[in-house]
């Protein structure tokens, strides 16, 4: 859906200046951040070319146009995938439950990867994107991809230090105890690709997740689980060797699946923008259904998706 933008008033500069000097000093933001985003959201315009150098020189005459921009209709709907920001350099998306991340040896149109690669590719047949990280086949909720190698390569090696926040939200058999808590354990992976936890250093991959009961109704658990480490399976694996399975997760444990899914959604995703220095900040709703598992009010099964 084309996004619906309205100009805000001209400022006409008086003397030579650097765009983001001259926008701070006209305080169009409240913030030195707020005014970077509107020029990486590339609502800066100057003399009818929209313009997101920080340094783009001013000069006497020149006229600025800000554009305010409607953000609830640019979140962008595909299939299986909604498109919940995008730059010239990164795009995060929304993924349902059973769709892949990216293609596998058996599979390889319908994944997130081939549905954002021909999104992108309808305004420049030659963009591309790249895989920054990954999401179990089931697990719905926030990921991201690079628009170039140059930034696949600068998140890669900064990871740690750029993803401020990965915050998951799952529904587990059971009430764990104590209610909030975290999970250290050294994780194993057997040549089936299934992944083992030991509470002991056994001289596998070191792996930390604190969680937080945020409701139970005694049957059923919804947890909020943040990452220090980011293994394979870890919170699927880390939750069946603590004895509270993720509802649906047959591989790890699971007896039930009233959803016909596993109970786990990336909820929220922050990071440090690699080329503005940002902090951008998503979250995507927990899907109804895994909610209404621990709704202490509801008297009946949750139905199947």
């Amino acid at each position: 859906m084309k996004k619906e933008e309205q100009p805000l008033n001209e400022l006409k500069v008086t003397q030579p200046t650097e765009l983001l000097a001259f926008l701070l000093d006209k305080k169009v933001k409240k913030s030195r951040n707020a005014v970077k985003s509107l020029l990486a959201h590339k609502q800066i315009v100057v003399n009818d070319q929209v313009v997101s150098q920080y340094n783009f020189q001013l000069k006497p005459g020149d006229a600025v146009v800000v554009r305010r921009t409607d953000h609830a209709h640019d979140k962008k709907v595909l299939k299986g995938v909604k498109i919940v920001f995008e730059d010239d350099y990164l795009v995060v998306i929304d993924k349902e439950a059973g769709l892949l991340s990216i293609a596998t040896e058996t599979e390889k149109r319908d994944t997130a990867y081939s549905i954002v690669s021909s999104y992108i590719k309808r305004e420049n047949h030659e963009a591309r994107i790249f895989v920054l990280h990954r999401l179990d086949r089931e697990t719905s909720g926030l990921m991201m991809f690079a628009k170039s190698e140059k930034i696949q390569e600068i998140m890669q090696k900064r990871w740690d230090e750029l993803i401020t926040e990965r915050t998951y939200q799952a529904v587990i058999e059971g009430e764990i105890d104590p209610k909030d808590g975290t999970i250290t354990s050294w994780l194993t992976e057997n040549k089936n690709f299934k992944m083992f936890s030991s509470l002991k250093d056994n001289g596998g991959q070191k792996s930390i997740t604190h969680y937080k009961t945020l409701t139970t109704n005694k049957r059923y658990s919804l947890l909020s689980l943040k990452l220090d480490t980011g293994r394979k399976n870890q919170i699927r694996v880390q939750l069946e060797s603590v004895g509270h399975p993720i509802v649906g997760d047959k591989k790890y444990g699971s007896q039930q699946n009233p959803l016909r899914r596993m109970a786990l959604h990336a909820y929220e995703l922050s990071f440090i923008h690699p080329i503005t220095s940002l902090r951008l900040e998503f979250k995507s709703l927990i899907p109804s259904k895994m909610k209404v598992l621990v709704d202490k009010s509801s008297k009946r099964e949750a139905k199947p998706e």
